[in-house]
């Protein structure tokens, strides 16, 4: 039974009209393609947790911060590394204007703001770079519904324009079109609903990786200023 169902929504397809063909192409090129994300994205935000978990632990493990800077450079596919690195590189760049001229060091305020605007900057990259495609997910969840109700549509007005040419609208003669161009509606809820799934559960993960780097953030502010005020209390006591 399940065999021949099989086979007759085959021969539907094969038989229905060059529009509803051309939709169906689209919406299966469209689950096709949103298949694919899924699985490259569950490897992803999988590969990010555990990443991100060994990274944290580096960070609190390792006292010295040029070290754990060699350690994120060889850690690309943790978000966590990449802010890290952002912050670093501004922390090393305002040392290295002090050094470079004679006034006296900024306010530790200053270098704070700095490191606040670079670590945000780090994680909006992070978050962009891990988002990538899903907005095609919110796509084909929101279009293709639509796009197979276009071809079922399209397919239903051939229908009753063949019948008026032949002259007969018995239910055999009607059932075939219509069952043909319904196809069309099924095959794009079939691409739909999957995507939407997805993008709501990916946004729902990147949300809390957002919130883990949000917080690592603020962890990096307290160290640099651990590291940084206790060197300045002598300047500031003269």
């Amino acid at each position: 039974m399940p065999v021949n169902a099989t086979d007759n929504i085959f021969s539907m397809i094969l038989d229905s009209g060059f529009i509803v063909q051309m939709v169906l192409l689209l919406l299966i090129f469209f689950s096709l393609f949103s298949w694919t994300i899924i699985f490259v994205k569950i490897r992803r935000f999988r590969q990010a947790k555990r990443l991100n978990e060994e990274f944290e632990d580096l960070f609190w493990e390792t006292q010295n911060l040029g070290q754990l800077y060699t350690h994120a450079k060889r850690m690309n596919d943790a978000p966590m590394a990449g802010v890290f690195l952002a912050g670093y590189n501004e922390l090393r760049r305002l040392q290295d204007s002090v050094k470079n001229r004679d006034a006296a060091p900024p306010d530790s305020r200053v270098w704070i703001k700095s490191l606040e605007r670079s670590l945000n900057k780090g994680i909006q990259e992070e978050i962009t770079s891990i988002e990538y495609a899903l907005p095609f997910l919110a796509t084909v969840g929101n279009s293709a519904p639509f796009i197979g109700l276009f071809g079922t549509v399209w397919g239903i007005m051939s229908s009753f324009h063949s019948i008026g040419l032949a002259g007969s609208a018995s239910l055999a003669t009607v059932a075939p079109g219509i069952s043909e161009a319904l196809v069309a509606t099924a095959v794009g809820l079939s691409a739909a609903i999957p995507a939407v799934i997805a993008f709501n559960s990916f946004m729902s993960i990147l949300s809390r990786i957002d919130t883990a780097l949000q917080g690592f953030a603020g962890d990096f502010i307290n160290t640099v200023e651990r590291k940084l005020l206790p060197s300045k209390a002598p300047r500031e006591g003269n």
